[in-house]
């Protein structure tokens, strides 16, 4: 069974091979959400984002990502910084061994964020 390393919070899950990861996170009491996030969601759909994790190891690992969900993820400004790294829990499947970190935080200070010459221009 694959294993899932939450980083952030220092616990290990076994999964099945195939599995969602939003349902085994919930499924063994691992907050996935923020704040209103909770209960103001997309319920695993994949258009909201609120339930993004960033993937330490492993992403090759995970299902491929799907357009909806690389959607969903362009349009996030959370990602800037990460955009090989992020990833919807509800949209990916886990067939191996996996590190992540729950509940990223947005990097608006970073150098990443406040590149020059700046993107836009």
């Amino acid at each position: 069974m694959p294993k899932v390393t939450i980083a952030n919070e220092k616990k290990e899950i076994d999964v099945p091979v195939g599995a969602n990861l939003r349902e085994e996170l919930r499924k063994a009491g691992v907050q996935v959400y923020r704040g209103l996030s909770r209960w103001l969601n997309c319920f695993g759909h994949g258009s909201c984002g609120t339930c993004r994790v960033l993937v330490k190891k492993g992403m090759e690992n995970l299902s491929p990502t799907g357009k909806m969900e690389r959607f969903t993820l362009w349009r996030m400004i959370s990602t800037i910084g990460h955009e090989d790294e992020m990833r919807l829990s509800c949209q990916a499947a886990v067939n191996g061994d996996v590190t992540i970190e729950t509940k990223p935080g947005m990097n608006l200070y970073g150098e990443n964020f406040w590149q020059k010459p700046y993107p836009n221009k």
